[in-house]
Protein backbone atom coordinates (compact mmCIF):
# COMPACT_ATOMS: atom_id res chain seq x y z
CA UNK A 1 0.00 0.00 0.00
CA UNK A 2 1.24 3.60 -0.93
CA UNK A 3 1.72 5.42 1.99
CA UNK A 4 0.73 9.50 1.32
CA UNK A 5 3.69 12.17 2.26
CA UNK A 6 0.89 14.25 4.42
CA UNK A 7 -1.86 11.62 5.51
CA UNK A 8 -5.20 12.56 3.24
CA UNK A 9 -2.95 13.86 0.00
CA UNK A 10 -2.19 11.57 -2.99
CA UNK A 11 1.03 14.06 -3.96
CA UNK A 12 2.46 14.40 -7.59
CA UNK A 13 6.22 14.68 -7.78
CA UNK A 14 8.33 16.16 -10.62
CA UNK A 15 12.24 16.14 -10.26
CA UNK A 16 13.57 18.25 -12.55
CA UNK A 17 17.47 18.14 -13.73
CA UNK A 18 19.92 18.56 -16.46
CA UNK A 19 21.15 14.63 -15.54
CA UNK A 20 17.35 12.83 -16.38
CA UNK A 21 18.78 10.29 -18.98
CA UNK A 22 21.80 12.30 -19.34
CA UNK A 23 24.70 10.79 -17.75
CA UNK A 24 27.50 13.21 -17.08
CA UNK A 25 27.63 13.47 -12.93
CA UNK A 26 26.95 12.90 -9.65
CA UNK A 27 23.32 13.86 -9.97
CA UNK A 28 22.53 11.84 -12.26
CA UNK A 29 23.48 8.85 -9.55
CA UNK A 30 21.56 10.77 -6.67
CA UNK A 31 18.89 10.34 -9.14
CA UNK A 32 18.77 7.25 -10.67
CA UNK A 33 19.80 5.43 -7.42
CA UNK A 34 16.61 6.58 -5.40
CA UNK A 35 13.92 6.60 -8.59
CA UNK A 36 13.28 3.72 -6.97
CA UNK A 37 12.70 4.25 -3.74
CA UNK A 38 10.67 7.20 -4.42
CA UNK A 39 8.82 5.18 -6.48
CA UNK A 40 7.85 2.25 -4.15
CA UNK A 41 5.26 4.65 -2.88
CA UNK A 42 4.36 7.21 -5.23
CA UNK A 43 4.36 4.93 -8.70
CA UNK A 44 3.74 6.63 -11.72
CA UNK A 45 2.74 9.83 -9.87
CA UNK A 46 6.76 10.36 -9.82
CA UNK A 47 7.66 12.36 -13.06
CA UNK A 48 11.20 13.19 -13.85
CA UNK A 49 11.89 15.99 -16.71
CA UNK A 50 15.39 16.64 -18.17
CA UNK A 51 16.70 17.53 -21.13
CA UNK A 52 16.22 15.72 -25.00
CA UNK A 53 20.24 15.50 -25.58
CA UNK A 54 19.25 13.20 -28.13
CA UNK A 55 16.82 15.03 -30.14
CA UNK A 56 19.06 18.33 -29.55
CA UNK A 57 22.84 17.26 -29.74
CA UNK A 58 23.13 13.89 -30.93
CA UNK A 59 19.97 13.22 -33.59
CA UNK A 60 21.73 10.23 -35.46
CA UNK A 61 21.99 8.22 -32.13
CA UNK A 62 19.25 6.33 -29.80
CA UNK A 63 19.54 7.05 -26.37
CA UNK A 64 20.24 4.28 -24.35
CA UNK A 65 18.54 6.15 -20.87
CA UNK A 66 15.43 6.41 -22.45
CA UNK A 67 12.56 3.98 -23.18
CA UNK A 68 9.95 6.05 -25.29
CA UNK A 69 6.71 3.90 -25.04
CA UNK A 70 3.09 3.54 -23.92
CA UNK A 71 2.52 5.77 -20.48
CA UNK A 72 -0.18 7.19 -18.50
CA UNK A 73 1.41 10.59 -20.33
CA UNK A 74 0.27 9.23 -23.67
CA UNK A 75 -2.56 12.00 -24.04
CA UNK A 76 -1.32 15.18 -22.11
CA UNK A 77 2.06 14.67 -24.71
CA UNK A 78 -0.87 14.22 -27.39
CA UNK A 79 -2.15 17.92 -26.90
CA UNK A 80 1.28 19.49 -26.48
CA UNK A 81 1.21 20.04 -30.56
CA UNK A 82 1.22 23.62 -30.72
CA UNK A 83 3.70 24.59 -27.68
CA UNK A 84 7.01 26.34 -27.42
CA UNK A 85 8.51 23.55 -26.19
CA UNK A 86 8.43 19.90 -27.80
CA UNK A 87 8.48 16.87 -25.84
CA UNK A 88 8.65 13.04 -25.50
CA UNK A 89 7.72 11.18 -23.02
CA UNK A 90 8.32 7.48 -21.68
CA UNK A 91 10.46 5.67 -18.81
CA UNK A 92 14.06 6.32 -17.64
CA UNK A 93 15.73 3.10 -17.95
CA UNK A 94 16.94 2.62 -13.91
CA UNK A 95 15.91 0.12 -11.67
CA UNK A 96 11.96 1.25 -10.74
CA UNK A 97 11.39 2.06 -14.86
CA UNK A 98 9.74 5.86 -13.35
CA UNK A 99 8.04 8.06 -16.02
CA UNK A 100 10.53 10.72 -18.05
CA UNK A 101 9.79 13.26 -20.38
CA UNK A 102 12.56 14.92 -22.42
CA UNK A 103 12.24 19.00 -23.48
CA UNK A 104 13.67 20.20 -26.17
CA UNK A 105 13.85 24.18 -25.50
CA UNK A 106 15.45 25.41 -28.59
CA UNK A 107 12.65 27.32 -29.70
CA UNK A 108 13.38 29.27 -26.40
CA UNK A 109 16.68 30.52 -27.17
CA UNK A 110 14.48 33.67 -29.21
CA UNK A 111 13.13 34.94 -26.67
CA UNK A 112 16.04 34.55 -24.36
CA UNK A 113 16.23 38.45 -23.27
CA UNK A 114 12.33 38.58 -22.79
CA UNK A 115 12.55 35.48 -20.04
CA UNK A 116 15.90 37.64 -18.40
CA UNK A 117 13.82 40.54 -18.06
CA UNK A 118 10.54 38.53 -16.36
CA UNK A 119 13.03 37.32 -14.42
CA UNK A 120 14.55 40.43 -13.24
CA UNK A 121 10.81 42.43 -13.02
CA UNK A 122 9.50 39.19 -10.73
CA UNK A 123 12.51 38.47 -8.34
CA UNK A 124 15.42 40.91 -9.51
CA UNK A 125 17.43 37.99 -11.12
CA UNK A 126 21.08 39.18 -12.46
CA UNK A 127 21.68 37.90 -15.82
CA UNK A 128 23.31 40.42 -17.55
CA UNK A 129 27.00 38.91 -17.10
CA UNK A 130 25.67 35.65 -18.64
CA UNK A 131 28.05 33.32 -20.23
CA UNK A 132 29.00 29.99 -21.34
CA UNK A 133 26.25 27.30 -19.80
CA UNK A 134 23.83 30.21 -18.50
CA UNK A 135 21.50 30.57 -20.99
CA UNK A 136 21.01 26.66 -22.23
CA UNK A 137 20.45 26.13 -18.86
CA UNK A 138 18.04 28.70 -18.16
CA UNK A 139 15.98 27.71 -21.31
CA UNK A 140 16.18 24.12 -20.41
CA UNK A 141 14.93 25.26 -17.12
CA UNK A 142 12.27 27.62 -17.91
CA UNK A 143 10.74 25.18 -20.62
CA UNK A 144 10.58 22.87 -17.88
CA UNK A 145 8.84 25.09 -15.36
CA UNK A 146 5.99 25.75 -18.55
CA UNK A 147 5.58 21.63 -18.66
CA UNK A 148 5.28 21.04 -15.01
CA UNK A 149 2.28 23.48 -14.94
CA UNK A 150 0.82 21.94 -17.92
CA UNK A 151 1.36 18.29 -16.16
CA UNK A 152 -0.28 19.83 -13.29
CA UNK A 153 -3.06 21.64 -15.20
CA UNK A 154 -3.41 17.86 -17.00
CA UNK A 155 -3.68 15.78 -13.46
CA UNK A 156 -6.46 18.54 -12.11
CA UNK A 157 -8.56 18.04 -15.01
CA UNK A 158 -8.86 14.60 -14.76
CA UNK A 159 -10.32 15.07 -11.28
CA UNK A 160 -13.90 16.74 -11.10
CA UNK A 161 -14.07 19.71 -9.33
CA UNK A 162 -16.41 18.90 -6.56
CA UNK A 163 -14.61 15.16 -5.37
CA UNK A 164 -12.42 17.49 -2.79
CA UNK A 165 -11.60 14.34 -1.41
CA UNK A 166 -9.42 12.71 -4.77
CA UNK A 167 -7.88 16.41 -4.98
CA UNK A 168 -4.32 15.73 -5.64
CA UNK A 169 -1.34 17.32 -4.30
CA UNK A 170 2.34 18.66 -6.69
CA UNK A 171 5.49 19.20 -5.84
CA UNK A 172 8.31 19.96 -8.00
CA UNK A 173 11.85 19.56 -7.34
CA UNK A 174 14.24 21.56 -8.88
CA UNK A 175 18.27 20.15 -8.81
CA UNK A 176 20.94 22.99 -8.95
CA UNK A 177 21.32 26.42 -10.15
CA UNK A 178 21.18 25.25 -13.83
CA UNK A 179 16.80 24.38 -13.46
CA UNK A 180 16.63 27.66 -11.11
CA UNK A 181 14.39 29.66 -13.42
CA UNK A 182 12.15 26.47 -13.76
CA UNK A 183 11.23 27.33 -9.82
CA UNK A 184 10.97 30.88 -10.09
CA UNK A 185 8.74 30.12 -13.38
CA UNK A 186 6.58 28.06 -11.49
CA UNK A 187 5.93 29.62 -7.89
CA UNK A 188 4.74 32.65 -10.12
CA UNK A 189 2.62 30.96 -12.84
CA UNK A 190 1.49 28.58 -10.28
CA UNK A 191 2.07 29.05 -6.91
CA UNK A 192 -0.37 25.96 -5.98
CA UNK A 193 2.41 23.92 -6.77
CA UNK A 194 5.39 23.46 -3.70
CA UNK A 195 8.69 23.72 -4.64
CA UNK A 196 11.87 22.16 -3.14
CA UNK A 197 15.44 23.24 -4.56
CA UNK A 198 18.14 21.61 -4.05
CA UNK A 199 22.18 22.70 -4.46
CA UNK A 200 24.46 19.99 -4.65
CA UNK A 201 27.52 22.51 -4.48
CA UNK A 202 27.18 25.96 -4.39
CA UNK A 203 28.28 28.08 -7.33
CA UNK A 204 30.43 30.24 -5.47
CA UNK A 205 31.97 27.53 -3.45
CA UNK A 206 33.24 25.48 -6.12
CA UNK A 207 34.46 28.96 -7.74
CA UNK A 208 36.37 29.53 -5.03
CA UNK A 209 37.93 26.37 -4.62
CA UNK A 210 39.03 26.16 -8.40
CA UNK A 211 40.46 29.64 -8.22
CA UNK A 212 42.88 28.57 -5.63
CA UNK A 213 41.62 30.09 -3.14
CA UNK A 214 41.65 28.40 0.54
CA UNK A 215 37.40 27.98 1.60
CA UNK A 216 37.22 26.86 4.88
CA UNK A 217 39.71 28.87 6.10
CA UNK A 218 38.38 32.06 5.69
CA UNK A 219 34.72 30.91 5.08
CA UNK A 220 33.00 33.04 7.80
CA UNK A 221 34.89 36.01 5.96
CA UNK A 222 33.32 35.51 2.25
CA UNK A 223 30.67 37.21 1.36
CA UNK A 224 28.44 35.46 -1.63
CA UNK A 225 27.52 38.92 -3.75
CA UNK A 226 30.99 40.58 -3.29
CA UNK A 227 32.95 37.22 -4.63
CA UNK A 228 30.23 36.82 -7.31
CA UNK A 229 31.15 39.76 -8.80
CA UNK A 230 35.45 38.95 -8.16
CA UNK A 231 34.98 35.47 -9.56
CA UNK A 232 32.49 36.69 -12.76
CA UNK A 233 29.88 34.55 -11.25
CA UNK A 234 27.11 36.88 -10.27
CA UNK A 235 24.85 35.43 -13.19
CA UNK A 236 24.46 32.24 -11.88
CA UNK A 237 25.08 32.79 -8.32
CA UNK A 238 22.11 35.59 -8.46
CA UNK A 239 19.96 32.73 -10.02
CA UNK A 240 21.14 30.00 -7.49
CA UNK A 241 20.91 32.45 -4.44
CA UNK A 242 16.93 33.65 -5.60
CA UNK A 243 16.09 29.78 -6.09
CA UNK A 244 16.92 29.05 -2.79
CA UNK A 245 15.31 31.98 -0.91
CA UNK A 246 12.08 31.67 -3.19
CA UNK A 247 11.44 27.26 -2.89
CA UNK A 248 9.67 26.12 -0.36
CA UNK A 249 11.85 24.36 0.95
CA UNK A 250 15.17 24.60 0.31
CA UNK A 251 18.15 21.45 0.67
CA UNK A 252 22.28 20.22 0.30
CA UNK A 253 23.47 17.00 0.47
CA UNK A 254 25.94 17.62 3.46
CA UNK A 255 26.13 19.55 6.53
CA UNK A 256 29.53 20.27 5.05
CA UNK A 257 27.38 22.63 2.13
CA UNK A 258 24.64 23.42 4.81
CA UNK A 259 27.93 25.67 6.50
CA UNK A 260 28.43 26.90 3.12
CA UNK A 261 25.10 27.39 1.50
CA UNK A 262 24.48 30.13 5.15
CA UNK A 263 27.60 31.95 4.42
CA UNK A 264 27.43 32.16 0.66
CA UNK A 265 23.77 32.68 -0.20
CA UNK A 266 22.49 33.95 3.22
CA UNK A 267 20.25 31.16 3.44
CA UNK A 268 20.32 28.18 6.10
CA UNK A 269 19.03 25.09 4.04
CA UNK A 270 15.91 23.29 5.58
CA UNK A 271 17.03 20.02 5.68
CA UNK A 272 20.13 18.37 4.72
CA UNK A 273 19.32 15.27 2.36
CA UNK A 274 22.53 13.10 2.41
CA UNK A 275 22.60 10.69 -1.18
CA UNK A 276 22.52 7.15 -1.12
CA UNK A 277 22.84 4.43 -3.16
CA UNK A 278 21.04 1.15 -4.60
CA UNK A 279 22.01 -2.74 -4.45
CA UNK A 280 20.37 -2.93 -7.75
CA UNK A 281 23.15 -1.59 -9.06
CA UNK A 282 25.68 -4.16 -7.39
CA UNK A 283 25.92 -7.65 -8.97
CA UNK A 284 24.49 -10.42 -6.82
CA UNK A 285 27.09 -12.27 -4.63
CA UNK A 286 27.05 -15.42 -7.01
CA UNK A 287 27.89 -13.54 -10.10
CA UNK A 288 30.05 -10.61 -8.10
CA UNK A 289 33.59 -12.71 -8.75
CA UNK A 290 33.21 -13.30 -12.22
CA UNK A 291 32.49 -9.61 -13.06
CA UNK A 292 35.54 -8.68 -10.77
CA UNK A 293 37.95 -10.99 -12.71
CA UNK A 294 36.42 -9.57 -16.22
CA UNK A 295 37.61 -5.97 -15.23
CA UNK A 296 40.43 -6.89 -13.18
CA UNK A 297 41.63 -8.80 -16.50
CA UNK A 298 40.68 -5.91 -18.98
CA UNK A 299 42.20 -3.41 -16.51
CA UNK A 300 45.88 -5.65 -16.62
CA UNK A 301 45.28 -6.47 -20.48
CA UNK A 302 45.31 -2.37 -21.06
CA UNK A 303 48.26 -2.09 -18.53
CA UNK A 304 50.48 -4.79 -20.18
CA UNK A 305 49.76 -3.49 -23.77
CA UNK A 306 50.68 0.38 -22.69
CA UNK A 307 53.69 -0.42 -20.62
CA UNK A 308 55.20 -3.29 -22.52
CA UNK A 309 55.23 -6.10 -20.16
CA UNK A 310 53.52 -8.35 -18.28
CA UNK A 311 52.21 -7.66 -14.70
CA UNK A 312 51.69 -10.74 -12.06
CA UNK A 313 48.14 -11.58 -10.83
CA UNK A 314 48.70 -9.67 -7.79
CA UNK A 315 49.32 -6.37 -9.12
CA UNK A 316 47.59 -3.95 -7.14
CA UNK A 317 45.27 -2.13 -8.93
CA UNK A 318 44.46 1.73 -7.53
CA UNK A 319 41.86 3.87 -8.77
CA UNK A 320 40.77 7.65 -8.25
CA UNK A 321 37.83 8.92 -10.53
CA UNK A 322 35.22 11.95 -10.83
CA UNK A 323 35.02 14.96 -12.71
CA UNK A 324 37.71 17.16 -14.38
CA UNK A 325 38.88 19.68 -11.19
CA UNK A 326 42.32 18.87 -10.64
CA UNK A 327 42.49 20.63 -6.94
CA UNK A 328 38.53 20.19 -5.89
CA UNK A 329 38.36 16.09 -6.51
CA UNK A 330 42.29 16.22 -5.00
CA UNK A 331 44.18 14.86 -8.40
CA UNK A 332 47.17 16.70 -7.38
CA UNK A 333 47.55 14.77 -3.98
CA UNK A 334 46.62 11.74 -5.51
CA UNK A 335 49.76 11.63 -8.03
CA UNK A 336 51.47 13.38 -5.25
CA UNK A 337 50.35 10.44 -2.48
CA UNK A 338 51.98 7.84 -5.65
CA UNK A 339 54.90 9.59 -5.88
CA UNK A 340 55.86 9.08 -2.06
CA UNK A 341 54.41 5.47 -2.04
CA UNK A 342 56.57 4.50 -5.10
CA UNK A 343 59.94 6.01 -3.22
CA UNK A 344 58.79 3.79 -0.01
CA UNK A 345 58.38 0.37 -2.25
CA UNK A 346 61.48 0.75 -4.02
CA UNK A 347 63.24 -0.47 -0.84
CA UNK A 348 61.00 -3.77 -1.11
CA UNK A 349 61.85 -6.77 -1.80
CA UNK A 350 58.57 -7.67 -2.51
CA UNK A 351 58.24 -7.82 -6.24
CA UNK A 352 54.46 -6.02 -6.45
CA UNK A 353 53.52 -3.52 -8.61
CA UNK A 354 51.07 -0.93 -8.24
CA UNK A 355 49.08 0.34 -11.25
CA UNK A 356 46.83 3.79 -10.63
CA UNK A 357 44.41 4.64 -12.79
CA UNK A 358 43.16 8.43 -13.29
CA UNK A 359 39.64 7.72 -14.95
CA UNK A 360 38.65 11.37 -14.84
CA UNK A 361 37.14 12.73 -18.41
CA UNK A 362 39.18 15.17 -20.26
CA UNK A 363 39.38 16.93 -23.26
CA UNK A 364 39.53 13.63 -24.81
CA UNK A 365 40.11 12.92 -29.06
CA UNK A 366 40.09 9.33 -29.77
CA UNK A 367 41.32 5.90 -28.18
CA UNK A 368 44.66 5.02 -29.17
CA UNK A 369 45.20 2.27 -31.65
CA UNK A 370 48.86 1.41 -31.03
CA UNK A 371 47.16 -0.02 -27.69
CA UNK A 372 44.69 -1.71 -29.51
CA UNK A 373 46.73 -3.45 -32.08
CA UNK A 374 48.96 -4.82 -28.79
CA UNK A 375 45.74 -5.90 -27.48
CA UNK A 376 44.28 -7.70 -30.25
CA UNK A 377 46.00 -7.91 -33.11
CA UNK A 378 47.93 -10.90 -34.78
CA UNK A 379 51.39 -10.07 -35.99
CA UNK A 380 53.12 -10.98 -39.29
CA UNK A 381 54.47 -14.25 -37.90
CA UNK A 382 50.53 -15.22 -36.44
CA UNK A 383 52.07 -14.53 -33.21
CA UNK A 384 49.54 -13.15 -30.64
CA UNK A 385 51.09 -10.08 -28.35
CA UNK A 386 49.68 -9.16 -25.68
CA UNK A 387 46.30 -9.30 -23.90
CA UNK A 388 45.38 -12.19 -20.46
CA UNK A 389 42.72 -13.54 -22.13
CA UNK A 390 44.69 -13.70 -25.37
CA UNK A 391 48.03 -15.26 -23.75
CA UNK A 392 45.91 -18.11 -21.91
CA UNK A 393 44.07 -18.61 -25.15
CA UNK A 394 48.10 -18.94 -27.12
CA UNK A 395 48.85 -20.95 -24.01
CA UNK A 396 45.93 -23.71 -24.47
CA UNK A 397 47.14 -23.49 -28.50
CA UNK A 398 50.87 -24.32 -27.19
CA UNK A 399 51.52 -20.64 -29.35
CA UNK A 400 54.36 -18.61 -28.45
CA UNK A 401 53.88 -15.07 -27.40
CA UNK A 402 55.95 -12.08 -28.31
CA UNK A 403 58.07 -11.00 -25.66
CA UNK A 404 58.15 -7.61 -24.13
CA UNK A 405 58.26 -5.02 -26.04
CA UNK A 406 58.53 -2.13 -24.17
CA UNK A 407 56.11 0.88 -23.30
CA UNK A 408 54.52 2.59 -26.40
CA UNK A 409 54.85 6.44 -26.85
CA UNK A 410 53.65 8.49 -24.33
CA UNK A 411 52.87 5.49 -21.84
CA UNK A 412 50.70 7.56 -19.46
CA UNK A 413 46.85 8.02 -21.69
CA UNK A 414 45.08 5.28 -22.84
CA UNK A 415 43.05 8.10 -25.30
CA UNK A 416 44.92 10.76 -27.24
CA UNK A 417 43.76 14.05 -25.87
CA UNK A 418 43.30 17.66 -27.43
CA UNK A 419 45.95 20.21 -26.66
CA UNK A 420 47.83 16.75 -24.85
CA UNK A 421 50.67 19.27 -23.95
CA UNK A 422 48.32 21.74 -21.81
CA UNK A 423 46.91 18.78 -19.96
CA UNK A 424 47.38 19.31 -15.90
CA UNK A 425 46.85 15.38 -14.88
CA UNK A 426 49.36 14.24 -17.76
CA UNK A 427 52.03 16.93 -16.97
CA UNK A 428 52.07 16.18 -13.11
CA UNK A 429 52.49 12.96 -13.52
CA UNK A 430 55.23 13.53 -15.79
CA UNK A 431 56.52 15.93 -12.97
CA UNK A 432 56.68 13.65 -10.50
CA UNK A 433 59.04 11.35 -12.22
CA UNK A 434 57.04 8.34 -13.36
CA UNK A 435 58.42 6.59 -16.44
CA UNK A 436 56.30 3.78 -16.14
CA UNK A 437 59.02 1.74 -16.96
CA UNK A 438 59.75 -2.09 -16.15
CA UNK A 439 61.58 -1.08 -13.28
CA UNK A 440 59.76 1.14 -11.55
CA UNK A 441 56.61 -0.22 -9.25
CA UNK A 442 54.51 2.23 -9.37
CA UNK A 443 52.82 2.94 -12.70
CA UNK A 444 50.20 5.49 -13.56
CA UNK A 445 47.80 5.55 -16.42
CA UNK A 446 44.89 8.35 -16.89
CA UNK A 447 41.96 7.42 -18.46
CA UNK A 448 40.85 10.51 -20.06
CA UNK A 449 37.40 9.39 -21.30
CA UNK A 450 33.54 8.58 -19.87
CA UNK A 451 33.31 5.60 -19.47
CA UNK A 452 30.15 4.36 -20.95
CA UNK A 453 30.98 0.95 -22.40
CA UNK A 454 31.77 2.41 -25.81
CA UNK A 455 35.33 4.36 -25.43
CA UNK A 456 37.32 2.44 -27.79
CA UNK A 457 39.54 0.73 -25.55
CA UNK A 458 37.46 -0.49 -22.41
CA UNK A 459 34.46 -0.42 -23.82
CA UNK A 460 32.51 -1.25 -20.66
CA UNK A 461 30.56 1.08 -18.09
CA UNK A 462 32.08 3.14 -14.75
CA UNK A 463 30.09 0.30 -12.85
CA UNK A 464 31.58 -2.98 -14.40
CA UNK A 465 35.14 -1.56 -14.48
CA UNK A 466 35.08 -0.25 -10.86
CA UNK A 467 34.81 -3.86 -9.34
CA UNK A 468 38.51 -5.01 -10.94
CA UNK A 469 40.21 -2.25 -8.72
CA UNK A 470 41.31 -3.44 -5.04
CA UNK A 471 41.21 0.23 -3.40
CA UNK A 472 40.45 2.97 -4.51
CA UNK A 473 41.31 7.17 -3.28
CA UNK A 474 39.23 10.33 -3.48
CA UNK A 475 41.09 12.74 -1.99
CA UNK A 476 39.18 15.55 -2.64
CA UNK A 477 39.42 18.81 -1.35
CA UNK A 478 36.02 20.39 -2.71
CA UNK A 479 33.25 17.68 -2.29
CA UNK A 480 29.84 18.32 -0.89
CA UNK A 481 29.14 14.25 -1.04
CA UNK A 482 30.82 12.27 -2.83
CA UNK A 483 29.53 9.34 -4.43
CA UNK A 484 32.79 8.45 -5.96
CA UNK A 485 33.94 6.79 -2.35
CA UNK A 486 30.60 5.43 -1.64
CA UNK A 487 29.58 3.75 -4.98
CA UNK A 488 33.75 2.24 -4.46
CA UNK A 489 32.23 0.54 -1.38
CA UNK A 490 29.02 -1.09 -2.61
CA UNK A 491 31.41 -2.92 -5.04
CA UNK A 492 33.15 -3.84 -2.04
CA UNK A 493 35.74 -2.03 -2.82
CA UNK A 494 37.66 -0.02 -0.25
CA UNK A 495 38.21 3.00 -0.27
CA UNK A 496 40.03 6.43 1.06
CA UNK A 497 38.40 9.84 1.67
CA UNK A 498 39.02 13.62 3.34
CA UNK A 499 37.12 14.67 5.75
CA UNK A 500 36.19 17.43 3.70
CA UNK A 501 33.95 15.26 1.46
CA UNK A 502 30.13 15.27 2.94
CA UNK A 503 30.76 11.58 2.62
CA UNK A 504 33.97 10.92 4.53
CA UNK A 505 32.56 13.38 7.54
CA UNK A 506 29.61 10.85 7.39
CA UNK A 507 31.43 8.05 7.03
CA UNK A 508 33.53 9.20 10.36
CA UNK A 509 30.70 9.37 12.47
CA UNK A 510 29.51 6.05 11.68
CA UNK A 511 32.51 3.89 11.44
CA UNK A 512 34.70 3.91 14.29
CA UNK A 513 37.71 2.38 12.44
CA UNK A 514 37.75 5.40 10.12
CA UNK A 515 41.42 6.29 10.53
CA UNK A 516 42.47 2.79 8.74
CA UNK A 517 41.96 1.22 5.84
CA UNK A 518 41.23 -1.88 7.29
CA UNK A 519 37.96 -0.81 8.62
CA UNK A 520 36.62 -0.25 4.43
CA UNK A 521 36.67 2.85 4.67
CA UNK A 522 39.70 5.23 5.88
CA UNK A 523 39.47 9.28 6.38
CA UNK A 524 42.28 11.85 6.27
CA UNK A 525 41.70 14.74 8.07
CA UNK A 526 41.94 17.39 5.65
CA UNK A 527 42.06 21.35 5.43
CA UNK A 528 43.47 23.93 3.54
CA UNK A 529 47.03 24.06 5.10
CA UNK A 530 47.92 20.36 4.85
CA UNK A 531 48.61 19.11 1.37
CA UNK A 532 51.39 17.65 2.13
CA UNK A 533 50.36 15.68 5.42
CA UNK A 534 47.35 14.34 3.24
CA UNK A 535 49.83 13.11 0.51
CA UNK A 536 51.67 11.17 2.68
CA UNK A 537 49.09 9.63 5.02
CA UNK A 538 47.19 8.30 1.53
CA UNK A 539 50.84 6.87 0.89
CA UNK A 540 50.83 5.25 4.03
CA UNK A 541 47.48 3.67 3.56
CA UNK A 542 48.42 2.16 0.23
CA UNK A 543 51.54 1.32 1.63
CA UNK A 544 49.63 -0.74 4.65
CA UNK A 545 46.95 -1.88 2.29
CA UNK A 546 50.03 -3.22 -0.18
CA UNK A 547 51.04 -5.42 2.23
CA UNK A 548 47.95 -7.10 3.36
CA UNK A 549 47.39 -10.81 2.62
CA UNK A 550 44.74 -12.29 0.89
CA UNK A 551 42.76 -13.00 4.24
CA UNK A 552 42.87 -9.72 5.49
CA UNK A 553 41.79 -8.16 2.05
CA UNK A 554 38.63 -10.41 2.26
CA UNK A 555 37.88 -8.43 5.68
CA UNK A 556 38.56 -5.69 4.56
CA UNK A 557 36.27 -5.97 1.45
CA UNK A 558 33.34 -7.25 3.76
CA UNK A 559 34.04 -4.21 5.87
CA UNK A 560 33.68 -1.91 2.73
CA UNK A 561 30.56 -3.64 1.97
CA UNK A 562 29.34 -3.37 5.85
CA UNK A 563 29.18 0.71 5.49
CA UNK A 564 27.87 0.84 1.90
CA UNK A 565 24.63 -0.93 3.61
CA UNK A 566 24.39 2.06 5.94
CA UNK A 567 24.08 4.60 3.06
CA UNK A 568 21.12 2.80 1.02
CA UNK A 569 18.38 5.07 -0.04
CA UNK A 570 16.14 2.52 2.04
CA UNK A 571 18.15 4.17 5.28
CA UNK A 572 18.37 7.91 3.69
CA UNK A 573 15.16 8.61 1.26
CA UNK A 574 13.44 9.69 5.02
CA UNK A 575 15.17 12.96 4.24
CA UNK A 576 13.23 13.81 0.91
CA UNK A 577 10.00 13.04 2.51
CA UNK A 578 10.83 15.49 4.99
CA UNK A 579 11.50 18.21 2.61
CA UNK A 580 8.19 17.34 0.64
CA UNK A 581 6.39 17.34 3.62
CA UNK A 582 7.73 20.94 4.75
CA UNK A 583 7.05 22.48 1.15
CA UNK A 584 3.80 21.25 1.06
CA UNK A 585 3.39 23.22 4.89
CA UNK A 586 4.97 26.24 3.43
CA UNK A 587 2.80 26.07 0.71
CA UNK A 588 -0.07 25.59 1.86
CA UNK A 589 0.80 28.83 4.35
CA UNK A 590 1.95 30.66 1.78
CA UNK A 591 -1.04 30.39 0.16
CA UNK A 592 -3.20 31.07 3.42
CA UNK A 593 -1.29 33.93 3.90
CA UNK A 594 -2.17 35.87 0.29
Amino acid sequence: MKVSIIEGNNPFLYEVSWEVCNRIGGIYTVLSTHAKQLGKQLGDRLCFIGPDIEKIYCPDQANPLFSEESTPLDAWRDQQQNTLYKVRTGRWNVPGSPLAVLVDFRAYYDMKNQIYAQMWDWYQVDSLHEYGDYSEACMFAYASGEVVKSLVEYQQARVQKQDVENQSEFVAHFHEWTCGMGLLYLKHCMPQVATVFTTHATSIGRSICGNGKALYDYLPGYQGDQMARELNMEAKHSLEKTAAHQADCFTTVSDITAQECAQLLDKKPDVVTPNGFEDDFVPPAHKADKARAMARAKLLDVAEAMLGHDLPEDTLLIATAGRYEYRNKGLDVFIESLRLLKQKLQEESLNRPVVAYILVPGNVSAPRQEVLDRMNDLDDSSHLRYGRRVRQFANEMDMNVLPSKGAIYHPYNSHWMHYIEDDKVLNAIKAAGFGNSLNEKVKVIFVPCYLHGNDGIFNMNYYDLLQGFDLTAFLSYYEPWGYTPLESIAFSIPTLTTSLSGFGAWAAQINADAGNIAGGVAVINRYDGNYAEVAEKAAETYYQFWRMNFVETAQTRKKARAISRKAQWSKFIKYYWEAYRMALQEKNKRLSEN
